[in-house]
Protein backbone atom coordinates (compact mmCIF):
# COMPACT_ATOMS: atom_id res chain seq x y z
CA UNK A 1 0.00 0.00 0.00
CA UNK A 2 2.71 2.56 1.00
CA UNK A 3 4.13 1.74 -2.23
CA UNK A 4 0.92 2.53 -4.05
CA UNK A 5 0.58 5.71 -2.81
CA UNK A 6 4.59 6.89 -3.76
CA UNK A 7 4.12 5.59 -6.82
CA UNK A 8 0.53 7.82 -6.92
CA UNK A 9 2.46 11.07 -5.39
CA UNK A 10 5.64 10.04 -8.09
CA UNK A 11 3.31 10.68 -10.57
CA UNK A 12 1.45 13.88 -9.19
CA UNK A 13 5.19 15.04 -9.04
CA UNK A 14 5.81 14.28 -12.71
CA UNK A 15 2.34 15.99 -14.04
CA UNK A 16 3.41 19.15 -12.04
CA UNK A 17 6.83 18.93 -13.72
CA UNK A 18 5.58 19.05 -17.02
CA UNK A 19 2.92 21.19 -15.89
CA UNK A 20 5.49 23.63 -14.78
CA UNK A 21 7.82 23.38 -18.18
CA UNK A 22 4.44 24.00 -20.09
CA UNK A 23 3.45 27.05 -17.89
CA UNK A 24 6.79 28.41 -18.68
CA UNK A 25 6.37 27.80 -22.42
CA UNK A 26 2.93 29.55 -22.54
CA UNK A 27 3.63 32.34 -20.30
CA UNK A 28 6.39 33.46 -22.63
CA UNK A 29 4.00 32.82 -25.73
CA UNK A 30 1.48 35.24 -24.36
CA UNK A 31 3.69 37.97 -22.88
CA UNK A 32 3.12 40.23 -25.76
CA UNK A 33 -0.44 40.11 -25.47
CA UNK A 34 0.23 39.88 -21.79
CA UNK A 35 1.62 43.48 -22.19
CA UNK A 36 -1.32 44.70 -24.53
CA UNK A 37 -3.66 43.21 -21.69
CA UNK A 38 -2.16 45.49 -18.88
CA UNK A 39 -1.57 48.88 -21.34
CA UNK A 40 -6.12 48.06 -22.21
CA UNK A 41 -6.57 47.48 -18.56
CA UNK A 42 -4.95 50.42 -17.02
CA UNK A 43 -6.25 52.87 -18.98
CA UNK A 44 -10.19 51.66 -18.41
CA UNK A 45 -9.29 50.93 -15.27
CA UNK A 46 -8.69 55.01 -14.36
CA UNK A 47 -10.86 58.01 -14.39
CA UNK A 48 -12.68 57.27 -11.59
CA UNK A 49 -13.19 59.01 -8.34
CA UNK A 50 -10.15 57.89 -6.07
CA UNK A 51 -12.22 56.18 -3.77
CA UNK A 52 -13.78 54.29 -5.84
CA UNK A 53 -10.60 53.11 -8.20
CA UNK A 54 -9.95 49.83 -5.83
CA UNK A 55 -13.89 48.60 -6.10
CA UNK A 56 -14.14 49.40 -9.96
CA UNK A 57 -10.84 47.29 -10.06
CA UNK A 58 -11.97 44.77 -8.05
CA UNK A 59 -15.27 44.42 -10.09
CA UNK A 60 -12.89 43.85 -13.07
CA UNK A 61 -10.43 41.51 -11.68
CA UNK A 62 -14.06 39.27 -10.91
CA UNK A 63 -15.26 39.93 -14.33
CA UNK A 64 -11.99 38.59 -15.58
CA UNK A 65 -11.89 35.14 -13.73
CA UNK A 66 -15.15 34.59 -14.73
CA UNK A 67 -14.70 35.32 -18.53
CA UNK A 68 -11.78 32.84 -18.32
CA UNK A 69 -13.79 30.10 -16.16
CA UNK A 70 -15.88 30.57 -19.58
CA UNK A 71 -13.49 30.47 -21.78
CA UNK A 72 -11.08 27.64 -21.40
CA UNK A 73 -13.50 25.12 -21.46
CA UNK A 74 -15.39 26.46 -24.46
CA UNK A 75 -12.02 26.66 -25.51
CA UNK A 76 -10.49 22.89 -25.00
CA UNK A 77 -13.81 21.50 -26.57
CA UNK A 78 -13.45 23.52 -29.89
CA UNK A 79 -10.35 22.63 -29.97
CA UNK A 80 -11.27 19.04 -29.94
CA UNK A 81 -14.65 18.98 -31.71
CA UNK A 82 -14.90 22.08 -33.76
CA UNK A 83 -11.41 24.10 -34.24
CA UNK A 84 -12.87 26.39 -36.95
CA UNK A 85 -14.90 27.66 -34.51
CA UNK A 86 -12.18 29.63 -32.73
CA UNK A 87 -10.95 31.61 -35.83
CA UNK A 88 -14.25 32.82 -36.07
CA UNK A 89 -14.49 34.02 -32.46
CA UNK A 90 -10.95 35.36 -32.90
CA UNK A 91 -12.19 37.32 -35.52
CA UNK A 92 -15.42 39.09 -33.87
CA UNK A 93 -13.50 39.68 -31.24
CA UNK A 94 -10.96 41.43 -33.35
CA UNK A 95 -13.92 43.58 -34.87
CA UNK A 96 -15.18 44.68 -31.49
CA UNK A 97 -11.42 45.76 -30.54
CA UNK A 98 -10.71 47.57 -33.97
CA UNK A 99 -13.70 49.78 -33.31
CA UNK A 100 -13.01 50.07 -29.19
CA UNK A 101 -9.46 51.49 -30.87
CA UNK A 102 -11.12 53.31 -33.92
CA UNK A 103 -13.84 55.20 -31.67
CA UNK A 104 -11.31 56.31 -29.43
CA UNK A 105 -9.19 58.03 -31.84
CA UNK A 106 -12.23 60.07 -33.39
CA UNK A 107 -13.42 60.63 -29.75
CA UNK A 108 -9.93 62.29 -29.35
CA UNK A 109 -9.48 64.00 -32.70
CA UNK A 110 -13.25 65.49 -33.09
CA UNK A 111 -15.18 65.09 -29.30
CA UNK A 112 -12.22 66.16 -26.92
CA UNK A 113 -13.47 69.76 -25.74
CA UNK A 114 -17.22 69.09 -25.38
CA UNK A 115 -15.93 65.89 -23.26
CA UNK A 116 -13.65 68.29 -20.93
CA UNK A 117 -16.59 71.11 -20.74
CA UNK A 118 -18.84 68.28 -19.25
CA UNK A 119 -16.18 67.09 -16.80
CA UNK A 120 -17.31 67.95 -13.55
CA UNK A 121 -15.38 67.37 -10.06
CA UNK A 122 -17.44 64.82 -8.58
CA UNK A 123 -19.39 63.42 -5.98
CA UNK A 124 -21.11 60.04 -6.70
CA UNK A 125 -24.45 60.45 -7.51
CA UNK A 126 -27.00 58.16 -10.31
CA UNK A 127 -25.28 59.21 -13.80
CA UNK A 128 -22.07 58.66 -11.94
CA UNK A 129 -22.96 55.24 -11.40
CA UNK A 130 -24.38 54.27 -14.30
CA UNK A 131 -21.16 55.38 -16.40
CA UNK A 132 -19.21 53.73 -13.36
CA UNK A 133 -21.05 50.30 -14.59
CA UNK A 134 -21.12 51.25 -18.37
CA UNK A 135 -17.08 51.27 -17.90
CA UNK A 136 -17.06 48.08 -16.04
CA UNK A 137 -19.00 46.45 -18.65
CA UNK A 138 -17.13 47.50 -21.34
CA UNK A 139 -14.01 46.71 -19.75
CA UNK A 140 -15.08 42.94 -19.06
CA UNK A 141 -16.04 42.21 -22.61
CA UNK A 142 -12.66 43.86 -23.89
CA UNK A 143 -11.05 41.69 -21.16
CA UNK A 144 -12.75 38.74 -22.30
CA UNK A 145 -11.59 39.04 -26.06
CA UNK A 146 -8.38 39.24 -24.92
CA UNK A 147 -8.16 36.29 -22.61
CA UNK A 148 -10.03 34.61 -25.29
CA UNK A 149 -6.40 35.05 -27.80
CA UNK A 150 -4.33 34.59 -24.33
CA UNK A 151 -5.88 31.10 -23.92
CA UNK A 152 -6.18 29.84 -27.13
CA UNK A 153 -2.03 31.46 -27.34
CA UNK A 154 -1.54 29.48 -24.47
CA UNK A 155 -3.54 26.17 -25.71
CA UNK A 156 -1.68 26.33 -28.93
CA UNK A 157 1.36 25.25 -27.19
CA UNK A 158 0.59 22.50 -25.16
CA UNK A 159 -1.39 20.64 -28.69
CA UNK A 160 1.04 17.82 -28.22
CA UNK A 161 0.26 17.35 -24.37
CA UNK A 162 -1.90 15.52 -22.92
CA UNK A 163 -5.61 16.46 -21.76
CA UNK A 164 -4.76 16.78 -18.23
CA UNK A 165 -1.57 19.10 -19.11
CA UNK A 166 -3.70 20.69 -21.31
CA UNK A 167 -5.66 21.83 -19.04
CA UNK A 168 -4.31 22.48 -16.19
CA UNK A 169 -1.39 24.47 -18.46
CA UNK A 170 -4.08 26.37 -19.44
CA UNK A 171 -5.84 27.13 -15.84
CA UNK A 172 -2.30 28.48 -14.47
CA UNK A 173 -1.28 30.77 -17.23
CA UNK A 174 -5.03 32.37 -17.11
CA UNK A 175 -4.70 32.43 -13.43
CA UNK A 176 -1.45 34.01 -13.95
CA UNK A 177 -2.29 36.68 -16.23
CA UNK A 178 -5.61 38.33 -14.43
CA UNK A 179 -3.19 38.28 -10.78
CA UNK A 180 -0.36 39.77 -12.60
CA UNK A 181 -1.81 42.18 -14.66
CA UNK A 182 -4.57 43.03 -12.63
CA UNK A 183 -2.30 43.60 -9.67
CA UNK A 184 0.31 45.51 -11.00
CA UNK A 185 -2.88 47.92 -12.74
CA UNK A 186 -3.76 48.24 -9.07
CA UNK A 187 -0.23 49.51 -8.30
CA UNK A 188 -0.64 51.92 -10.96
CA UNK A 189 -4.02 53.46 -10.15
CA UNK A 190 -3.08 53.63 -6.33
CA UNK A 191 0.54 55.40 -7.11
CA UNK A 192 -0.95 59.41 -5.72
CA UNK A 193 -2.02 57.52 -2.87
CA UNK A 194 1.38 56.11 -1.91
CA UNK A 195 2.82 59.73 -3.01
CA UNK A 196 0.63 61.31 -0.56
CA UNK A 197 1.41 58.97 2.09
CA UNK A 198 5.02 59.35 1.94
CA UNK A 199 4.67 63.31 1.96
CA UNK A 200 2.89 63.26 4.64
CA UNK A 201 4.71 60.51 6.58
CA UNK A 202 8.12 62.21 6.42
CA UNK A 203 6.39 66.30 6.56
CA UNK A 204 7.22 66.98 2.93
CA UNK A 205 10.74 66.97 3.70
CA UNK A 206 13.60 64.35 2.79
CA UNK A 207 14.09 62.30 -0.16
CA UNK A 208 11.00 59.58 0.42
CA UNK A 209 8.78 62.87 0.40
CA UNK A 210 10.31 63.65 -2.80
CA UNK A 211 9.59 60.66 -4.17
CA UNK A 212 6.26 60.68 -3.42
CA UNK A 213 5.99 63.95 -4.94
CA UNK A 214 7.38 62.41 -7.97
CA UNK A 215 4.63 59.27 -7.89
CA UNK A 216 1.97 62.23 -7.09
CA UNK A 217 2.73 64.08 -10.41
CA UNK A 218 3.76 61.06 -12.27
CA UNK A 219 0.69 59.51 -12.07
CA UNK A 220 -1.77 61.88 -14.67
CA UNK A 221 1.49 61.35 -17.00
CA UNK A 222 1.08 57.55 -16.56
CA UNK A 223 -2.38 57.28 -17.18
CA UNK A 224 -2.26 59.38 -20.17
CA UNK A 225 0.59 57.21 -21.62
CA UNK A 226 -1.42 54.16 -20.91
CA UNK A 227 -4.58 55.60 -22.69
CA UNK A 228 -2.65 56.27 -25.67
CA UNK A 229 -0.87 52.46 -25.11
CA UNK A 230 -3.77 50.97 -24.78
CA UNK A 231 -5.80 52.28 -27.68
CA UNK A 232 -2.61 51.48 -29.71
CA UNK A 233 -2.92 48.18 -28.47
CA UNK A 234 -6.59 47.78 -29.22
CA UNK A 235 -5.29 48.56 -32.98
CA UNK A 236 -2.32 45.94 -32.70
CA UNK A 237 -4.25 43.12 -30.98
CA UNK A 238 -7.10 43.31 -33.81
CA UNK A 239 -4.95 43.85 -36.54
CA UNK A 240 -2.73 40.71 -35.89
CA UNK A 241 -6.01 38.60 -35.10
CA UNK A 242 -7.19 39.70 -39.20
CA UNK A 243 -3.59 39.34 -40.89
CA UNK A 244 -3.35 35.54 -38.90
CA UNK A 245 -6.35 34.35 -39.57
CA UNK A 246 -7.78 36.08 -43.04
CA UNK A 247 -5.99 35.03 -46.26
CA UNK A 248 -6.63 38.71 -47.64
CA UNK A 249 -5.24 40.61 -45.08
CA UNK A 250 -2.19 38.14 -44.83
CA UNK A 251 -1.31 38.78 -48.24
CA UNK A 252 -2.28 42.26 -48.44
CA UNK A 253 0.79 45.33 -48.50
CA UNK A 254 3.69 42.41 -48.47
CA UNK A 255 6.29 45.07 -48.51
CA UNK A 256 4.81 46.68 -45.11
CA UNK A 257 6.29 46.49 -41.86
CA UNK A 258 4.25 43.99 -40.05
CA UNK A 259 2.88 46.10 -37.01
CA UNK A 260 2.42 49.09 -39.16
CA UNK A 261 0.35 46.76 -41.79
CA UNK A 262 -1.75 45.25 -38.80
CA UNK A 263 -2.57 48.38 -37.07
CA UNK A 264 -3.79 50.25 -40.44
CA UNK A 265 -5.63 47.35 -41.21
CA UNK A 266 -7.49 46.97 -37.75
CA UNK A 267 -7.87 51.17 -38.15
CA UNK A 268 -9.80 50.86 -41.32
CA UNK A 269 -12.14 47.95 -40.23
CA UNK A 270 -12.95 49.69 -36.88
CA UNK A 271 -13.73 53.13 -38.97
CA UNK A 272 -15.99 50.94 -41.31
CA UNK A 273 -17.63 49.50 -38.03
CA UNK A 274 -18.19 52.92 -36.00
CA UNK A 275 -20.07 54.58 -39.45
CA UNK A 276 -21.90 51.13 -39.81
CA UNK A 277 -22.95 50.93 -36.60
CA UNK A 278 -23.97 55.12 -36.26
CA UNK A 279 -25.83 53.97 -39.40
CA UNK A 280 -28.05 51.52 -37.64
CA UNK A 281 -28.47 53.64 -34.68
CA UNK A 282 -30.02 56.15 -36.66
CA UNK A 283 -32.31 54.00 -38.84
CA UNK A 284 -33.57 53.22 -35.49
CA UNK A 285 -33.85 56.23 -33.51
CA UNK A 286 -36.18 57.07 -37.38
CA UNK A 287 -38.47 53.80 -36.36
CA UNK A 288 -39.07 55.12 -32.90
CA UNK A 289 -40.07 58.14 -34.29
Amino acid sequence: MASGIFAVLDDIAALMDDVAVASKLATKKTAGILGDDLAVNAEKATGFLSSRELPVLWAITKGSFLNKLIIIPIAILLNIFFPIAIKFILVMGGLYLAYEGAEKIIEFLFHRKKKEIQEEPAKVNEEDAAAEQKKIKSAITTDFILSIEIVIIALGTVLNQPLTIQIITVSVVAVLATVGVYGLVALIVRMDDAGFRLIKGFRNKGVFAAIGRLLVISLPAIIKFFSVVGTIALLMVSGGIFVHNIDFFHHLLPSWNSTLKEMVIAFGIGLLAVAVLAVVKKILLLFKK
